[in-house]
């Protein structure tokens, strides 16, 4: 749908009516999955609490490959390239990945901080540089966000007619081991 204003000697204006994007945060109602924290004790003294230091988090603690359940290794952070008919993308980290089955994939991860917002575009700008660059792999978007009390929302992202969805979203909550009871482990042996 189209408006257009239009006024005698002034500028014209034309307003397009687009639809509601989804908006990409983390749903706190999600129970918490505990997992032993493995990040080294210097990264956590020194870490500031931004987009590096939650993407830190997320590779120590190999919550990619937790998340998705195949073996996943980073490629490279803050991937500066371009996009055919976008220009200029920059994707926060790739990771590359192989299931049991021996299909490879393609990992492009968003990462926010602090208030901020997962965009949509950047996704669906991610998923055009993977088409491009790596059309062999099977690409699957990812975004990460820092959700209440230090949890980490972790959300796999998918097209759908057109639009960009959240396709699946877990919680992770680093815990030293010990603080891991066998309620906790019951629990998760009853939702795999």
């Amino acid at each position: 749908m189209q408006w257009i204003i239009r006024g005698k000697g002034r500028a014209e204006y034309q307003f397009e009516l687009v639809k509601q994007q989804v908006r990409i945060i983390p749903n706190l109602s999600l129970a918490r999955i505990k997992i032993p924290d493995a990040t080294p004790q210097i990264i956590r003294s020194s870490a500031l609490g931004d987009e590096q230091a939650l993407l830190a988090l997320v590779r120590y603690n190999r919550l990619i490959d937790i998340f998705l359940g195949i073996t996943t290794y980073s490629l490279q952070n803050h991937l500066r390239t371009t996009a055919p008919g976008i220009g200029q993308v920059e994707i926060d980290e790739i990771y590359v990945g192989v299931d049991g089955g021996g299909r490879q994939y393609i990992l492009p991860v968003q990462a926010k901080g602090g208030k901020d917002e997962i965009g949509v575009t950047q996704a669906e700008q991610d998923l055009a540089v993977c088409a491009d660059r790596w059309p062999s792999m099977i690409a699957r978007p990812i975004a990460a966000q820092f959700a209440d009390d230090g949890l980490i929302a972790l959300f796999e992202l998918a097209l759908q007619d057109g639009e960009l969805r959240v396709r699946r979203e877990e919680h992770y909550e680093l815990v030293p081991a010990d603080a891991i009871s066998p309620a906790d482990l019951q629990s998760y042996r009853l939702n795999p």
